[in-house]
């Protein structure tokens, strides 16, 4: 079977797309059966024809930012979307351009920066942004209840915006959170209440940015901090004495030296690939060149260099077991298809667009919280380096 680097080594623009109006490209999700669901900056969900990126479709409704899109695993038509105005909504793409099938709230003062979808197409989550200074929350919905069912939140693991929440793609009852408190949070559903729910809280030492399970089995759990910093941690450890890191470091951009003896940028995002048993992690220059690579107890390894396609900051990716293609988005207001042979037919690289609409990631410094909670199913880590 060929290697994942001579995968990622035939890979080249296939299809460029490029939206009427300027927009930031934020976060991109797959549905295996032909469609890309795109989360923008101007408050939209654009609907694209995976294979050769056409749109065919847009959904308005929202009034704030996007937090991210997610299509139901069983009942693919369905997509969803969250939005610091305090919704989640879900769309029937068979219909493009319709109202909401559904929407979602939970108290007036929640502003939504994160979401997922249950592998089991049961639970919603969504993470807020802080309340008064103090409180945020995991609020969760049952989907298969008549109008989306809250079912509660919790209130006590996380003092800050909640930034990522990403349930394990197998175990429909896990699930990962990471907010700009610097904590990373895993836990139990199926246990029920917060404080017996809680499995173990790692410490990014910085504000978490990204969050993703990855692995055989998907046991470890990456985290990408908003200053570049980046941790693995394996928590199939939990219950050993063993430590549960598998890497760490405080600053990941010089650690991969490029052709050019230096270093990336940026940090995009991670995916675990099954079929290769990689860790995938993508990094970036701020001229819009990418740079694919593999993560693991080493650190990381650079597999592969594209240049030539973004002319800005890539803010998103996904990879298409299927059809072996990369698909990325970014600040460019490009959506790009990566193939292997793939023969871009359309125009140059597009010069770097300007958005009044767009929404930048927040960055501000981390805050040092000084509450301490004694936990007894709780692994806490502080890293140094």
């Amino acid at each position: 079977m060929e290697g994942l680097e001579e995968k990622l080594r035939g890979l080249s623009i296939a299809r460029r797309c490029r939206p009427e109006e300027p927009t930031y490209l934020l976060d991109v999700a797959l549905q295996p059966a032909g469609l890309l669901a795109v989360s923008c900056s101007n408050f939209t969900v654009h609907l694209h024809n995976k294979d050769s990126l056409d749109l065919v479709g847009e959904y308005r409704g929202h009034s704030g930012p996007l937090c991210g899109v997610v299509f139901s695993h069983s009942t693919p038509d369905l997509l969803y979307s969250g939005s610091a105005d305090g919704t989640v909504r879900g769309w029937d793409v068979r219909r493009p351009g319709t109202e909401a099938v559904q929407v979602f709230k939970s108290d007036p003062s929640h502003s939504y920066c994160s979401l997922d979808l249950s592998c089991g197409d049961a639970l919603l989550c969504a993470g807020t942004e802080q309340v008064n200074e103090e409180d945020s929350f995991l609020v969760f919905w049952d989907v298969r209840k008549p109008g989306g069912k809250l079912l509660g939140v919790y209130s006590e693991s996380h003092s800050d915006d909640v930034t990522q929440v990403r349930f394990h793609p197998r175990d429909k009852d896990r699930l990962a959170s990471g907010s700009t408190d610097g904590l990373v949070n895993v836990f139990d559903l199926s246990r029920g209440a917060e404080e017996e729910a809680l499995l173990a809280t790692c410490n990014s030492d910085s504000s978490a940015g990204s969050v993703c399970w990855s692995g055989p089995g998907y046991t470890q759990l990456l985290c990408l901090s908003h200053d570049e910093g980046l941790h693995l941690w394996d928590l199939g450890q939990l219950d050993t004495d063993e430590p549960l890191t598998v890497f760490s470091t405080s600053d990941a951009r010089s650690l991969t030296p490029l052709t050019d003896g230096g270093g990336v940028d940026y940090l995009v995002g991670g995916r675990w690939l099954e079929e290769a048993q990689k860790l995938m992690v993508v990094g970036g220059k701020n001229n819009g060149d990418l740079h694919l690579m593999e993560c693991g107890d080493g650190g990381l390894r650079l597999l592969r260099s594209l240049e030539g396609g973004h002319a800005s900051t890539v803010r998103c990716f996904l990879w298409d077991p299927a059809a072996e293609a990369l698909v990325t988005g970014g600040e460019d207001a490009q959506l790009l298809l990566w193939k292997p042979g793939g023969e871009d037919l359309t125009t140059g690289k597009r010069e770097p667009m300007k958005s009044r609409s767009a929404l930048r990631l927040k960055s501000r410094p981390h805050k040092k919280h000084g509450y301490q909670r004694d936990r007894k199913a709780a692994k806490t880590l502080n890293h140094t380096d």
